[in-house]
């Protein structure tokens, strides 16, 4: 489209294995990130390839129950053509590309980057599908795709969103899923008390440490999912909500509660469960497997009464309305000098006394 100003949104997500025998090397590149095991190498090298090679099998089997892939591709190609579409609906002015980047598989960060060149745009929007920042996530994925654009030889401005955590779009397309569950939870299960568990991807305690502002923002999501729900008068005043973390592994202390410990805690005081996703926006090992298999039979032999999951935010519509939003208001942050922005509903609430907060730390006079 000659004469438009040509915008390329860059997505970043996790990525995930395409088949059985790409789980090991997908284990291994995650594992070899310095951001999830902070060795020097060649020492993160050889840590990276025993991990993988030990958690190769269980692995494997985790995908088996996803037909032997990951779904997060295809679910984020379906995020990323959605987005598209609204922002050419809201913006004609603007010629678009939206393309895809995973962190521990295909398409890489240097793929990504080769067809965003040929794209030649004039600004780039870096956007990523983690609505908390962590180091572990975004800033890994961040770092990822510098490297790559300067080998790529992309010179266009770049402005990175860094969090969303409490964005009013995605908080309502979180509260409208939950309120589903909890009516089919009430259907199922009409007797007895209900707790709704908000559970995140968890993270050791000693990335925390370090000035991670991960755990402070999922706790900002599930306030604002808890204000959400009151205001709609959902759920009722008995309704218990628990803000929980899943995933852990290894010997290194977690933060919590972990989400198996509420999901046996429950069992033991006669609460059904309804369980959201808070952290992931699309469905993958960790909804379809962790919280759909596993934790559901937990559930079943620690006598929960019912147990409801609630789906993942995927391509609702208004989650791509969310996505566009951040899009267009960092296009539209002109007079912010920084090279980031933040979709938090109050900016000047941003955990600025946080080492590793990226958007307090790239304003002018801060030090890196």
């Amino acid at each position: 489209m000659a004469g438009l100003e040509r915008v390329a949104v860059v997505l970043f997500n996790l990525g995930g294995p395409d088949s059985l025998d790409a789980v090991e090397p997908f284990l291994f590149n995650l594992f070899r990130d310095p951001a999830i095991i902070a060795l020097p190498d060649p020492l993160r090298w050889m840590v990276a390839r025993l991990i993988s090679k030990r958690r190769g099998p269980l692995a494997r089997e985790i995908y088996g129950h996803m037909g032997g892939a990951s779904p997060i591709l295809g679910r984020t190609k379906a995020q990323a053509d959605a987005l598209n579409r609204v922002l050419e609906n809201r913006m004609a002015e603007i010629d678009w590309h939206v393309e895809i980047v995973m962190r521990y598989w295909h398409p890489f960060a240097a793929e990504a980057a080769s067809r965003v060149r040929d794209f030649a745009p004039d600004r780039i929007v870096k956007l990523p599908l983690y609505p908390q920042f962590s180091t572990t996530t975004t800033g890994s994925s961040n770092k990822d795709w510098d490297r790559a654009a300067a080998v790529a030889g992309l010179s266009a401005p770049s402005r990175l969103i860094c969090c969303y955590p409490d964005h009013p779009r995605f908080i309502a397309a979180q509260v409208d899923l939950i309120a589903t569950s909890l009516d089919e939870a009430r259907k199922q299960t009409p007797e007895g008390p209900l707790r709704l568990l908000l559970s995140a991807h968890g993270l050791p305690k000693k990335v925390i440490a370090k000035g991670d502002c991960y755990q402070w923002q999922v706790e900002r999501t599930a306030a604002a999912i808890s204000e959400g729900l009151a205001a709609r008068e959902i759920g009722g005043s008995e309704l218990d909500i628990v803000t929980c973390y899943q995933s852990r592994v290894g010997p290194l202390e977690w933060i919590g509660p972990a989400t198996e410990d509420e999901v046996k805690r429950a069992g033991a005081e006669g609460f059904s469960l309804v369980v959201a996703p808070i952290a992931f926006v699309s469905e993958h090992s960790e909804t379809l497997v962790e919280l759909d298999i596993e934790y559901a039979a937990l559930a079943r032999d620690c006598g929960v009464k019912g147990y409801t999951r609630v789906p993942a935010l995927d391509s609702k519509e208004g989650f791509i309305a969310c996505l566009a939003d951040l899009v267009s208001g960092a296009l539209g942050d002109d007079e912010n000098s920084t090279n980031v922005t933040t979709g938090l509903s109050t900016p000047d609430a941003c955990c600025r006394d946080f080492p590793c907060c990226p958007w307090s730390a790239s304003e002018p006079g801060a030090s890196a």
